[in-house]
């Protein structure tokens, strides 16, 4: 690629230079704000190159750590990339990468869990420090500091307002045709200045189709042509089906029942293979006129908007397997009337959400008989991915489904337990939990209910008898009876396999 291809600001075309260049301008004890959320629009090669020059700092007995701060989880150009380099002293919001989670348990990277929509009016509010660089990718970079977005939004519009310095990665990989596809609102306010986000519709646009950045601070651009580490999903198993299924078959009900639109209401989901197969189960409902608010738009919902039944998608990433990638590319000028992608403060807004009334799906690693969700935590103390967005939208959504295989480990593990070993979402905010078993409606129901009906509906068959037993005898020997609990017992099946391999 020749240099400026896509750099249509001819003042800024003397900033282009290498990613190792670029690189060097980062310092040890920086905080970074990278953009990329969920595999999508982070940049590839700025870190890449920090990851060596991290490498060759430590190989010469000189200490080089920094803070990475990002939308999402990114992919191994990046976390994984700088996690192999033992370059990361602090990490947030979220992460998926195997190297990042190896150092996070080992308890070499310091890693703060935090809810997606807190992140931007956090580092506004200044409770997680300064923000020193900022290496943002973007699709082109037009005059007077306008940037085209990629493939995700994220948190990249506060790094550009907050950061003292921009590093921009200009990727040709990107279609240009993703100009006029993002809506960035710059309208929020710090209190007591704090107006309603104007957002009536998943399709209302209330900003501007461009990030906004001061040239001034723009110190590097680099040029690349890589491709987003691109989600890959298997085809949806037995159990994925089945929960599906139950899912579908409950919103058919609240529609007969009158508590739901014919149309439904805004539907988000977490990323994952049942997220998929929900999303092709209502490919096959009779569902029209379908619409979602959601953060990470997949393979799914992509065929959803593609046949019409989903009218409108807003979200603030794509997540999205190589063949997806390509249909998208492909349809791209289409795809923009009825996509948009949007700051993850917007997209994951508590105000909006419950305004809207979205339905909410996501995943978890465990529910306990009471409906307390673990979403993060293996085995109480070991961080899987983190809480991402799923918190915004449970707590807020007008209805919030739980999903899992009732078993793990070949059957090992039970996801029903008497006590989650960790908390993230607690029963107040669970409204229904789904296994391939059954779908546990909660709604309505004191905690002793809502215990025999998440061990009769949820539960595998091989763990429901002792489910039962503990519910009976904590029921009549526990100290108080509203919820009742045997302390030295509740989480001994944890313990059992973390001594046997087996609860």
């Amino acid at each position: 690629m020749s240099s400026g291809t896509r750099i249509f600001d001819p003042s800024l075309r003397n900033l282009v230079m290498t990613a190792d260049e670029a690189a060097a301008l980062i310092p040890h004890k920086a905080n970074v704000g990278m953009s990329g959320f969920t595999g999508a629009g982070y940049p590839k090669d700025v870190p890449a190159a920090l990851a060596r020059r991290i490498l060759d700092a430590h190989e010469h007995g000189k200490q080089f750590r920094i803070g990475v701060w990002t939308g999402a989880s990114t992919a191994p150009e990046l976390d994984g990339a700088l996690a192999k380099a033992d370059g990361i002293e602090l990490r947030l919001p979220y992460q998926s990468d195997p190297a990042c989670r190896e150092r996070i348990n080992a308890g070499q990277m310091e890693y703060i869990d935090i809810h997606l929509s807190h992140v931007a009016q956090f580092v506004w509010f200044g409770h997680l420090g300064h923000l020193d660089v900022a290496v943002v990718e973007v699709a082109a970079v037009l005059d007077g500091g306008r940037l085209v977005p990629s493939t995700s939004i994220g948190n990249n519009k506060t790094w550009l307002d907050q950061a003292d310095k921009i590093i921009l990665e200009v990727n040709g990989r990107h279609s240009l045709n993703l100009e006029g596809m993002h809506d960035v609102y710059y309208g929020t306010r710090l209190p007591p200045h704090r107006k309603p986000i104007p957002l009536l519709h998943p399709g209302d646009r209330i900003g501007s189709p461009y990030l906004l950045c001061d040239p001034a601070k723009i110190v590097a651009i680099v040029e690349t042509d890589q491709p987003d580490r691109n989600t890959t999903f298997t085809a949806p198993d037995q159990n994925s089906r089945l929960i599906a299924g139950h899912i579908i078959e409950f919103l058919h009900h609240e529609v007969k029942k009158g508590r739901l639109p014919a149309e439904l209401l805004p539907l988000q989901s977490g990323v994952g293979n049942v997220a998929n197969a929900v999303f092709a189960g209502l490919q096959d409902s009779p569902f029209e006129g379908l619409t979602a608010y959601t953060e990470v738009l997949q393979d799914g919902m992509l065929d959803l908007v593609a046949s019409g039944k989903l009218t409108f998608a807003s979200a603030t990433a794509l997540s999205l397997s190589h063949g997806a990638a390509a249909r998208f590319d492909a349809g791209i000028d289409e795809f923009r009337k009825r996509i948009v992608l949007r700051p993850q403060e917007i997209s994951n807004h508590p105000e909006v959400i419950r305004r809207l009334g979205v339905i909410a799906m996501n995943g978890m690693i465990e529910a306990d008989m009471y409906g307390n969700v673990n979403s993060t935590h293996v085995m109480g103390s070991s961080m899987m991915n983190g809480i991402g967005g799923s918190g915004d939208f449970a707590r807020n959504g007008y209805l919030s489904f739980f999903m899992t295989p009732s078993v793990a480990k070949g059957g090992a593990i039970s996801c029903i337990v008497p006590m989650v070993s960790h908390v993230d979402h607690t029963e107040h905010d669970v409204q229904v939990i789904v296994t391939e078993q059954g779908l546990a409606d909660l709604r309505g129901l004191a905690p002793r209910r809502r215990a025999r009906h998440i061990i009769e509906r949820c539960a595998h068959p091989s763990f429901r008898p002792a489910l039962e037993d503990y519910l009976e005898r904590a029921t009549r020997h526990a100290p108080g009876r509203h919820t009742p609990h045997l302390l030295d017992q509740s989480l001994s099946w944890h313990t059992n396999y973390l001594r046997h391999g087996r609860m």
